[in-house]
């Protein structure tokens, strides 16, 4: 469980950061990780070439003082120290008793405890008394003179070991970071001058629907991956125009060709209608009328969403009284529903817009809730906030939430019989929610806790 509760907040993480931030962090703890190691290996690099160059001065200032101790020659001169009095030498008798020295030791005992045989040098490192505790790099050598076996001590200081390893951590701290920063902020850019034309591609993929798919994603200059995905992404939208222009098409070819068998069963039926037929048969006829009808209504339907996304909508402009529009359909609501009980409140409104396309969708929306009302129809229209609203209601079933935006879908219906007589044929609130759009409009589901509604706003006119 605690594995799953990671995994999730990396994954919330990594959907925050975005591209251009995790590639910048990406880069600088790469780029960090990545001079931790070279600074790793160049301090013990560093620190091992500074040892050795001590362990050479020391080692040849020992040769030249044993020479001198075998040949009985002066050794002031090798005495001396060098710059900043970093090499001290001491010279032992066979009794272990300070000889000579520099005169940096003058008064002090053996630096070393370090007695090798004659010809044999050995080492060690400590620290020697009076030199502000600095770390010495000591060689003892053994030399045969007539007065018997004497040692060479040469003590070379490791001061110069430890000021360089300081400055490259030094270095490392404080560069370390910077480099960081510097590397993460230059791949922030960077990335983002890489991804313009992905942000481009995606503003315009934004504004491609079903009515423009003829737009095309821009293509870079640059032939690189980026311009290859914009082609393949144009390769893909030219496919699917031209299957939505042939499904287009077939819809309002087939519909248009429906519509002259349909006029002429609904004209027979009409004709066999006043004729003396048995009652079975009058039954059948009024049957066949109530399909056509219905099938009429569903190519009507049709051939307008055909026409509208091909064209889009095009509405008249001209000055709309909803009020007007609304008391007629609650006229007729009242003939065709004497059972229902219809409550208005209207107010007086005018917008801008196609009069008849807008009584399609007032006519759709109080047919769907008077077929959906259990004993109420409820209509409200007034204005607000630079909107005007109409609200159309009943005290039916309410809609579920996980439904509100799916029954704008085309032959969507929520009738769980799918009974013909009770449903319609799902395309009346598709088709009301595009003439609401064409409006500058939207047309939603109130949220209410008993029964349904739709709200309808269109913006009023400017005046």
């Amino acid at each position: 469980m605690l594995g799953f509760l990671r995994r999730r907040r990396g994954e919330r993480l990594r959907r925050r950061l975005g591209v251009r931030l995790r590639s910048a962090l990406a880069a600088a703890v790469v780029v960090a990780v990545a001079s931790l190691l070279a600074g790793g290996v160049l301090l013990v690099a560093v620190r091992g070439t500074l040892l050795d160059n001590i362990n050479t001065a020391a080692t040849d200032r020992s040769a030249q003082v044993t020479a001198a101790v075998k040949a009985g020659s002066d050794l002031t001169t090798l005495l001396r120290p060098t710059a900043r009095e970093r090499t001290v030498v001491q010279v032992l008798d066979a009794s272990g008793q300070v000889e000579s020295a520099s005169d940096a030791l003058t008064g002090q005992g053996p630096i070393s405890a370090l007695r090798p045989a004659d010809g044999r040098r050995v080492r060690e490192r400590h620290h020697l008394p009076g030199t502000a505790d600095e770390p010495f790099q000591i060689v003892a050598e053994g030399v045969s003179t007539a007065s018997g076996t004497k040692t060479v001590l040469v003590a070379e200081s490791l001061d110069t070991v430890d000021d360089g390893t300081e400055a490259i951590l030094i270095a490392l701290l404080l560069g370390l970071p910077m480099l960081a920063v510097v590397v993460g902020f230059a791949t922030f850019l960077f990335v983002g001058r890489t991804l313009l034309p992905v942000e481009a591609m995606s503003r315009q993929a934004a504004l491609i629907t079903s009515r423009n798919l003829h737009q095309r994603l821009p293509v870079p200059s640059a032939d690189d991956e980026i311009a290859t995905l914009a082609a393949t992404m144009n390769t893909m939208l030219d496919r699917i125009e031209a299957a939505s222009d042939a499904q287009r098409r077939f819809v309002g070819d087939a519909s248009h060709e429906l519509r002259s068998p349909l006029a002429t069963v609904q004209a027979n039926a009409d004709l066999l209608t006043g004729a003396d037929l048995p009652e079975q048969a009058v039954r059948s006829i009024g049957r066949i009328r109530t399909e056509s009808a219905r099938m009429a209504r569903l190519v009507e339907d049709l051939l307008l969403l055909a026409r509208m996304d091909d064209v889009g909508l095009r509405s008249r402009q001209q000055d709309v009284d909803l009020d007007d529009l609304v008391y007629t359909e609650q006229e007729r609501l009242a003939l065709e529903h004497p059972s229902l009980q219809v409550r208005a409140t209207v107010e007086p409104v005018r917008i801008t817009g196609d009069a008849d396309a807008l009584l399609r969708v007032v006519r759709n929306l109080i047919d769907n809730s008077a077929r959906h009302a259990v004993s109420t129809v409820t209509i409200n229209v007034n204005s607000r906030d630079g909107y005007a609203e109409t609200v159309i209601g009943n005290d039916g079933p309410p809609i579920p939430a996980a439904d509100r935006d799916r029954i704008f879908d085309r032959f969507v219906r929520l009738d769980d019989s799918r009974a013909r007589s009770g449903g319609g044929t799902g395309l009346g609130l598709a088709i009301a929610r595009d003439i609401v759009a064409a409006h500058g409009g939207t047309l939603t589901v109130d949220d209410l806790d008993a029964g349904a509604a739709m709200r309808i706003r269109l913006p009023l006119p400017v005046s």
